[in-house]
């Protein structure tokens, strides 16, 4: 076990997945077929949306918001747990440590604040579709994408410089695969109460206030929708929902899970937790593109031809 006797360590060590040391080279497949998934589907997304200028409405630059954040948390973070898991690459240094731990938690509140903006654009679209594009014009998209942004980041800033200010004289060794916030404070020597006091409070400000914005917006919605007077209509709007609901579930369950177990979960085995953090930071990146490009007819519409025109291009 590694020790230090000075305030920041030059490196940690991350274990990857505490107790499944023997099974790391195997469980790195997985993980790099649902990181290459994500990464193309993403891609697929964003190259899909800008292509086509029908695509170019309020709902599918918001999708473009939550495609760039996927691929930012996916690549902050799976290359150094595959490297880990097949090369034994375990040291990661306490700067690159802490600008992990930002982008992590960071881009995880601004995903939940794009996620609350997509509600608010479903329920614009089915309860006064004759201003949706006059409401939501190319201006307030972007002043509320940065609204999330500045939030996120806002509030995750203050997290990672306690997290520099602390003193480090134990083990250097994280019990995680990444820079978990409570995984690193956990090693810190000290009184670490506001660190535990920020973390929590941050978080469920976060989750707490966008869970429930959400749901005010979702309530109008099936309002909106049931006074629609077309079935067809109704289906149709149910169809566009779901798809959002279902991403939103994606992403809030299991991060509640990750979130409250690494601080609560002691009766749980940490192998589990561990496993479960890493794929929440996997799966809805993979799942999300999939979602919506199933779910939403003018996406998955236009993938052939964006396909078909690259290797036109290429063959000319």
């Amino acid at each position: 076990m590694s020790h230090y006797n000075h305030s920041n360590p030059s490196t940690f060590i991350l274990k990857g997945i505490p107790g499944l040391e023997t099974s790391h080279f195997w469980i790195a497949f997985p993980f790099c077929i649902m990181y290459c998934i994500a990464l193309l589907g993403n891609l697929t997304i964003l190259l899909v949306i800008k292509s086509e200028p029908s695509l170019h409405l309020p709902m599918y630059y918001f999708l473009c918001m939550l495609a760039g954040i996927d691929l930012v948390l996916t690549t902050a973070t799976v290359p150094k747990i595959l490297s880990i898991f097949w090369f034994q690459s375990h040291r990661i240094c306490f700067h690159c440590c802490v600008v992990q731990m930002f982008f992590i938690h960071g881009f995880s509140a601004v995903e939940s604040g794009v996620l609350l903006a997509m509600a608010f654009d479903r329920y614009v679209a089915i309860s006064k579709p004759l201003h949706y594009t006059n409401m939501l014009t190319n201006s307030v998209i972007a002043k509320i994408g940065l609204a999330a942004v500045v939030r996120g980041i806002g509030l995750m800033t203050p997290l990672t410089c306690l997290v520099s200010s602390l003193h480090y004289c134990g083990s250097n060794i994280i019990s995680h695969s990444y820079c978990e916030h409570m995984a690193v404070v956990k090693l810190a020597c000290g009184d670490t109460t506001p660190n535990n006091i920020y973390g929590i409070t941050a978080a469920t400000f976060v989750v707490g206030s966008d869970s429930i914005f959400i749901t005010v917006s979702y309530i109008l919605i099936l309002r909106a929708v049931m006074n629609l007077s077309s079935k067809e209509a109704r289906l149709k709007s149910f169809g566009t929902c779901g798809s959002h609901v279902c991403v939103i579930l994606v992403f809030f369950i299991p991060g509640l899970f990750s979130f409250y177990t690494q601080r609560w979960g002691q009766h749980i085995p940490t192998y589990l937790h561990i496993l479960l953090a890493d794929l929440y930071l996997l799966v809805p990146p993979m799942l999300n593109p999939i979602i919506y490009g199933m779910k939403t007819k003018q996406i998955w519409e236009h993938v052939p031809r964006l396909f078909c025109q690259k290797r036109f291009e290429t063959g000319s």
